[in-house]
């Protein structure tokens, strides 16, 4: 008897019945999204500014006089003191003219005594009748010369004096070194520039404003002022001073912010956050990355109440540094992915995760 077709047959049975038995492959898990309820984060309508902190006094220092730079113990960033010695120059040869000056008076006091005793003798002699009148009147006049004379070197000797100690530059305000254009062993003119020198007492930002947005800024304007080194801090500003022209090369016009209660966290040189409230209604404004552009319309996803996605279409005003102004498309309440839109798919579950929490930013990352 063949039993070949009998176990072909047992064969298929067997997988029918495995078949049948085989249990249905679990659901996929639902993937973790952070998502941002409409309307808690309505706000008005911000113009930010990227700015440098500059020090409202910045000056350059330099020597009165010419010579060979010997010595500059000032270090580009250290902080120093009013008096603090900057940089020196050789002091050789005003040192040697200031001793010259002094000779010069030593002499003409010399010179004073001989003629105030040749005066005073012939004077004499004058009541005496032994020399004419004229000769009392040339030795007068020799008096008087050799006080002026006095007079001369003893201003000389003191220009001498001031000119030695020129030889030291010294910080005139407590202060930063921002520019230390000369080094040791550098022979410098008289005003030419050595060392730049920040004023410590009174920080600002400077920014650049376009000529299309100059007119709603004005002097006494309040802003807040952000770190970007630390977001955390806010500052009050005040517009000080606005440019009357335009920079040639940006064609931009240079904005002065006043943070009068400026501390450490606004470090010369580093970068500063303007932000310019306008008095316009509340905007909804959404990261960059919740909006996918789909056929040339901007769209986001919306998470429905049985956190299922649907894509909805939405208008974008002004993109701004902290994301895009939603004009119409969303209401309060409306749930909305803000991190990872590219990567879902109409009809995905998602396990949503407020924005707030640790968690969401360890999905941002």
């Amino acid at each position: 008897m063949n039993i070949r077709p009998l176990l072909a047959l047992a064969c298929a049975a067997g997988l029918a019945l495995a078949g049948c038995s085989r249990e249905a492959p679990p659901p996929a898990e639902a993937r973790t999204a952070v998502v941002r309820t409409v309307g808690s984060t309505e706000a008005q309508q911000l113009t930010v500014y990227a700015g440098e902190v500059r020090a409202r006094h910045e000056s350059d220092l330099a020597f009165r006089i010419a010579g060979k730079v010997i010595e500059r113990p000032a270090a580009l960033g250290a902080k120093v003191k009013k008096g603090e010695l900057l940089a020196r120059i050789d002091p050789q040869d005003v040192e040697a003219n200031a001793e010259a000056a002094k000779a010069q008076v030593v002499a003409a006091s010399s010179d004073l005594a001989l003629a105030k005793a040749e005066f005073d003798r012939s004077k004499a002699l004058a009541e005496q009748q032994f020399v004419s009148g004229s000769v009392v009147d040339q030795r007068r006049a020799a008096l008087l010369a050799a006080q002026a004379r006095l007079q001369q070197a003893r201003s000389q000797s003191e220009i001498a004096s001031n000119q030695a100690s020129y030889a030291r530059l010294v910080a005139d305000r407590d202060g930063t070194v921002t520019a230390t254009p000369v080094d040791a062993g550098q022979v410098v003119a008289a005003g030419q520039a050595v060392v730049r020198l920040a004023a410590s007492n009174e920080r600002e930002v400077q920014i650049f404003i376009p000529e299309k947005r100059l007119a709603g800024t004005a002097v006494g304007a309040a802003v807040l002022v952000s770190p970007w080194a630390d977001k955390g801090k806010v500052f009050d500003g005040v517009v000080r001073e606005v440019a009357s022209a335009a920079d040639v090369a940006t064609r931009t016009y240079a904005v002065r912010i006043a943070v009068p209660k400026a501390d450490e966290a606004l470090s010369l040189g580093s970068t500063a956050a303007v932000v310019f409230p306008s008095a316009g209604k509340p905007a909804i404004v959404l990261p960059h990355g919740a909006i996918v552009q789909n056929e040339g319309q901007a769209k986001v996803w919306v998470v429905g109440s049985d956190n299922t996605l649907s894509a909805r279409a939405v208008k974008l005003g002004a993109y701004r540094e902290d994301g895009a102004l939603i004009e119409s498309g969303l209401a309060n309440g409306d749930r909305v992915i803000v991190a990872g839109a590219h990567r879902l798919a109409a009809g995905d579950k998602i396990k949503p995760v407020a924005e707030p929490t640790p968690v969401a930013l360890d999905i941002k990352r």
